[in-house]
């Protein structure tokens, strides 16, 4: 019976060596985590990844810049979003020696409105009208992010008595803030803003009437830039935040996403 307790205590004593041992080897990776610098884009859904995570980072003006760094060497990794990482890095893109690692949230695209406009309404209408026809998944097909698509449910626009969509067509223009970010909204060859938002962004303008305008923006100063109506809506793969939700007349979800670590695969 003695023999039999000693062995027990054996095992168990093995047991909680090897649980600490597993529990040693989890703290030093999540420590290793916080001793790398991360490059992140201002005010971007990354760099409040970084900030929950307790990340020590560098804030650039956009993901692509992020990109940049790891490939300098000036940060270790970039937290950039997944549909982005998709179209960027990996064989046969920009950053074939790249690959991300962990996915550090979940989270959903949406284009946002001054507060209380009705713009809003009116895009959640087209939205569902490209989505029923089939429009909307031939152009996110074309830009590769068919998976990522978000089923929109049926809506009518509601227009409000100070109308944005009135005072849009009145002068002609819907004037869009984007920054340089693949693949919803970057540039052709020929200097054209294409990409799965910018196209969006056209068929709602082609709808309302008017011309799409694009003009890059600090992406830190969105909600500025809307409310100072030097821009009529912010669409470029906007993570739906709570700041962001509290701040803007958000549409509708219109593609899932999430945010990775981007590292170097050298």
């Amino acid at each position: 019976m003695k023999k039999k307790i000693a062995m027990m205590m054996a095992a168990m004593l093995t047991m909680g060596i090897a649980l600490t041992g597993c529990g040693d080897k989890a703290e030093e990776a999540a420590q290793t985590d916080k001793e790398l610098v991360y490059a992140v884009e201002a005010g971007s859904a990354g760099e409040a990844a970084a900030q929950d995570k307790g990340f020590t980072y560098n804030s650039v003006a956009s993901q692509a810049d992020a990109l940049m760094e790891v490939a300098s060497g000036t940060s270790d990794a970039a937290i950039i979003d997944l549909l982005m990482a998709g179209a960027m890095i990996g064989d046969g893109t920009s950053y074939p020696d790249m690959t991300y690692t962990d996915k550090l949230t979940t989270e959903e695209y949406g284009v946002g409105c001054r507060k209380g406009s009705d713009l809003a309404s009116y895009i959640n209408a087209v939205f569902a009208e490209s989505y029923a026809d089939g429009s909307m998944k031939e152009t996110a097909t074309k830009y590769g992010v068919q998976e990522s698509l978000v089923e929109q449910a049926a809506a009518e626009y509601s227009a409000a008595e100070d109308s944005d969509v009135a005072y849009i067509q009145e002068k002609g223009t819907l004037i869009v803030g984007i920054t340089d970010f693949a693949p919803m909204d970057y540039k052709d060859g020929s200097g054209e803003w294409i990409g799965f938002d910018a196209d969006m962004a056209r068929m709602v303008a082609d709808k309302l009437g008017v011309e799409a305008q694009f003009v890059e923006i600090d992406w830190d100063n969105k909600i500025m830039e809307l409310n100072s109506k030097n821009i009529d809506v912010v669409w470029n793969g906007m993570t739906l935040t709570n700041e962001v939700k509290e701040s803007m007349e958000c549409t509708n979800a219109y593609c899932n996403n999430a945010q990775v670590v981007v590292v170097s695969s050298k």
